[in-house]
């Protein structure tokens, strides 16, 4: 067998018609010597609506020696690489809006009405943009939910305020891609191509893109290692399966909604269409195509019911639970099912190799709610989680209490300054919060 004479390029790229096949981080991209070479550092929101049952989530104890209270409990295997935080402040405390407005932007203020739209820059965009050089894509922005045409959506403000967490410029919200397809071409498909008609040749035939780059994928496997071919047959079997789980969804949802002139090509069930989305965002960062996404499980005044668990109420009208014992318990439990929910995805990032680790030692997750007590809308005290091994940079393995109610604006700077990206100021911040564990702790 052949072998590298020297290293790969870290970003090749198989093309084929209407394809561009990243390949995964392989030891064939190692410089010839083997020297170190320094994984990439990702950051990935993960945003949960409606608030929190605050008593089943905030620790017991501080410092290193905390408990995880009952909707925490799913995170146990990652407690190492977690930093629970209590006392931060919302930077924008206006109902729903507020809270997503601000999770990712830190912007003390919004707009006054339906259509007045003004925020901030958020910080997976300035961390796009600092990547883009070294990426296919800047960032990556889903939702699990359809978002809103117009009007307003709460509070007489913008619906944009609820549909995304993503803001270009302080008056450009981005869209949130809820469709699999849509995301999958977003990253598979050749957006450079002229040969468009390809492309929609493949899809209309229901053909894989693998099989487009087949003979140039057996002539480079012919060059790696043992090691590496596993790597990329284990890469290209999990491309292929999510290809398979969204044509199957577009057959299902084609047979549900005839009248529709295109499938909407999402899975019917949640549990379904959250696996596809999860799926991808993991081969979005093996592939390195990019290392910024921006995530949202439900929006804001999301009404899903969660039957499946004994929940058959709507999220949103429990949120508002007149903090009656019964139904706090109720919503704990919608709770603790996004964090198990969460921690599956956590478990495919920890079994993802990357580099001298795995893609979870080397992300940092922002993940949690952008309101606390939701009965009333509460900012105080917001249930804010960091997680992964952040390339080192942040020790997990504690809970910080800030007793000054700094502004969420100010872990927003702190997390731009731990992805080596510092800048002097996100939304309303006033200055970093520290991250080791505070004196008196």
């Amino acid at each position: 067998m052949a072998f590298l004479s020297k290293s790969l390029p870290r970003r090749t790229v198989l093309k084929g018609l209407g394809t561009t096949m990243a390949l995964p981080f392989l030891n064939a991209m190692l410089p010839p010597l083997r020297g170190a070479t320094k994984a990439a550092h990702r950051f990935q929101s993960f945003y949960v609506p409606n608030g929190m049952a605050m008593e089943y989530w905030t620790p017991k104890g501080e410092g290193r020696t905390f408990e995880l209270a009952p909707i925490m409990e799913p995170l146990a295997p990652y407690k190492d690489q977690l930093t629970a935080f209590s006392g931060i402040k919302a930077s924008w405390n206006y109902i729903h809006a507020g809270a997503s407005g601000s999770f990712l932007t830190g912007t003390p203020r919004g707009g006054k009405n339906e259509i007045e739209i003004i925020a901030d820059v958020s910080i997976d965009q300035m961390l796009g943009r600092h990547f883009e050089s070294e990426t296919q894509l800047g960032s990556l922005e889903m939702s699990m939910d359809l978002p809103a045409n117009a009007g307003a959506c709460t509070g007489n403000l913008s619906c944009a305020y609820l549909d995304t967490l993503s803001w270009r410029s302080p008056t450009q919200p981005l869209p949130m891609e809820w469709n699999p397809r849509t995301v999958f071409e977003k990253l598979f498909g050749d957006s450079g191509s002229t040969d468009r008609k390809a492309r929609e040749s493949r899809l209309q035939q229901h053909k894989s893109i693998l099989d487009s780059v087949n003979g140039k994928l057996a002539s480079l496997k012919q060059e790696l290692g043992p090691q590496d071919q596993n790597k990329v047959d284990e890469y290209t079997d999990a491309v292929r399966d999510v290809e398979r789980r969204i044509q199957m969804a577009e057959r299902q949802s084609a047979v549900e909604l005839p009248k529709l002139d295109e499938p909407l090509g999402a899975p019917p069930v949640f549990e379904d269409h959250l696996a596809l989305m999860m799926d991808l965002q993991v081969l979005a960062f093996q592939s390195d195509l990019t290392r910024v996404i921006s995530f949202m499980l439900a929006k804001e005044q999301s009404p899903r019911p969660y039957p499946q668990i004994g929940v058959p109420e709507a999220h949103h009208p429990l949120s508002h639970h007149n903090n009656i014992p019964e139904l706090v318990e109720k919503m704990s439990k919608i709770n603790r099912y996004h964090m198990e929910l969460f921690a599956k995805y956590l478990a495919k990032l920890k079994a993802t190799p990357d580099g001298d680790g795995s893609l979870l030692d080397h992300i940092t997750i922002l993940y949690g709610a952008g309101l606390s007590n939701s009965n009333g809308h509460s900012g105080d005290n917001l249930p804010q989680i960091l997680v992964g091994g952040s390339a080192g940079k942040i020790r997990g393995g504690q809970h910080l209490k800030y007793p000054n109610k700094p502004s969420q604006a100010n872990l927003l700077l702190t997390i731009m300054d731990k992805m080596d990206y510092p800048v002097e100021k996100v939304g309303g911040s006033t200055g970093k919060l520290p991250l080791e564990t505070l004196s008196g702790v």
